[in-house]
């Protein structure tokens, strides 16, 4: 045992590793829906090669808007809390933040579906929901151009929304739902990530290119970046399952 303590040991020192807050919460998140991917009613393990190519896919993308953000200071990333390994100046954790957390996510989402199958909004309310939305996000992103986040994230928002409900039926009839579920565990993340509970936040924001509203300790911003990011490998998922279906 101690011989193995000693070569990781030897390893962390020689990787400069160490075990940080940001990787445990991505392990933590990632651990117990991977290992009810195998469960026999479910089996969401059959859906894996498209949900794992929806992330990637996503992922591409927001890593490359999180690389953009972090040079230009809209957000940084406190070294107390990871590990000291970066790729284009972002954390190792943070290039897991975005497989580990969709990953968690969407498992949510699709276990809410299948064992709640009848359980979706109609058409018409989702129209509503989303009229609501646009009616709120537009003058937001006019009065707010000038912030970055803000401005970029609620217009990504916007596209994807409108995309969605005119190009993609039937996403956003149960995501409206299972979305409020996610953000449950989402707030214990993200509020870690933000400074709750902790003497530092992981995740530094620059006030001057967002609101500056809070929810506790999460930049209200945050929500529309996460619906985002999951809506995105939801519509994709659809897309890819659809082609594989019509391949047989």
């Amino acid at each position: 045992m101690e011989n193995v303590l000693e070569c990781f040991s030897f390893l962390s020192n020689t990787l400069k590793f160490k075990m940080s807050l940001y990787l445990v919460l991505n392990i933590a998140s990632f651990f117990v829906p991977f290992l009810y991917s195998f469960e026999n009613r479910m089996k969401y393990i059959r859906r894996w090669k498209a949900v794992f190519s929806a992330i990637l896919i996503t992922a591409i993308f927001f890593i490359v808007w999180d690389i953009i953000f972090t040079k230009i200071g809209v957000w940084s990333f406190n070294p107390r809390y990871h590990a000291g390994i970066e790729f284009f100046d972002l954390p190792i954790e943070e290039w897991l933040f975005f497989i580990c957390i969709p990953y968690a996510s969407l498992f949510i989402h699709f276990a809410f579906h299948y064992f709640f199958p009848t359980v979706s909004l109609s058409n018409k309310i989702v129209k509503r929901i989303y009229w609501i939305l646009i009616v709120v996000l537009i003058p937001t992103i006019a009065f707010n151009y000038d912030k970055l986040y803000t401005a970029i994230n609620y217009t990504v928002l916007v596209l994807l929304l409108t995309y969605t409900v005119f190009k993609v039926p039937n996403v956003l009839n149960t995501f409206f739902i299972t979305f409020l579920i996610v953000l449950i565990p989402f707030s214990i993340v993200n509020g870690i990530l933000t400074g709750s509970f902790i003497e530092e936040p992981v995740v530094k924001y620059n006030n001057a290119e967002n609101l500056g509203i809070r929810l506790g300790t999460i930049p209200i911003e945050d929500i529309g970046y996460a619906f985002s990011m999951l809506l995105m490998s939801l519509v994709l998922i659809k897309k890819i399952e659809k082609n594989r279906n019509e391949s047989i």
